[in-house]
């Protein structure tokens, strides 16, 4: 896994991640890999991802081959969007929606969690196309919980930009996850005011 984290705070959004890649006990540090970061430019948009790996490839060749990118200005636009690419994934990508561990689910799932910002908000997709729109910060991955931890500090403090607070997150999850290490790479945005 990684982590993943985004923030919001005053006019700019920051989305920001770690640069490891894992395959079981397998592990790809930056220095290994062309391309390390976990996020990607879709239109306006930036895309970032946790999960398999082969998660990297498929969102690659989804924006790519998308004629017109989505605007993902609202959760229902969202949703519709991933509701759409859900079906692309089934016919297009051998997407296998069901596992011994969602069995149970009460929909297919996507096999992905992505987080999205641009100048309308900060917003997750979750792997059953729930669709979740934040006003401060979010964090994702194996890493995630020790990075919502140090985002909620860091977001306190005085002087605290959308950087800070991402990079303290970022940080935490390198810190205590063994699946997420440095360096981290990030992108700042324009909110729409």
């Amino acid at each position: 896994m990684s982590t993943l984290v985004a923030v919001r705070k005053g006019k700019q959004i920051c989305i920001a991640s770690d640069s490891l890649t894992t395959f079981g006990d397998k592990k790809q540090k930056a220095d290994y890999v062309a391309e390390p970061a976990k996020f990607y430019k879709w239109g306006h948009s930036i895309v970032g991802l946790v999960g398999y790996a082969a998660h990297e490839q498929v969102l690659t060749s989804l924006i790519k081959n998308t004629k017109k990118p989505p605007e993902f200005s609202s959760k229902l636009e969202i949703f519709e969007t991933i509701r759409g690419i859900h079906k692309i994934l089934k016919e297009e990508y051998y997407l296998v929606p069901i596992t011994d561990d969602n069995k149970e689910d009460p929909y297919e799932s996507t096999q992905m969690d992505m987080m999205i910002i641009n100048k309308f908000g900060l917003f997750t997709a979750l792997s059953l196309r729930e669709v979740f729109e934040y006003k401060r910060f979010w964090a994702m991955g194996s890493g995630g919980d020790f990075a919502t931890g140090a985002m909620y500090m860091a977001y306190q403090r005085k002087g605290a930009t959308a950087q800070s607070v991402a990079r303290a997150g970022i940080n935490a999850g390198m810190e205590f996850d063994k699946n997420s290490y440095g360096p981290i790479h990030l992108k700042t945005l324009q909110l729409k005011v």
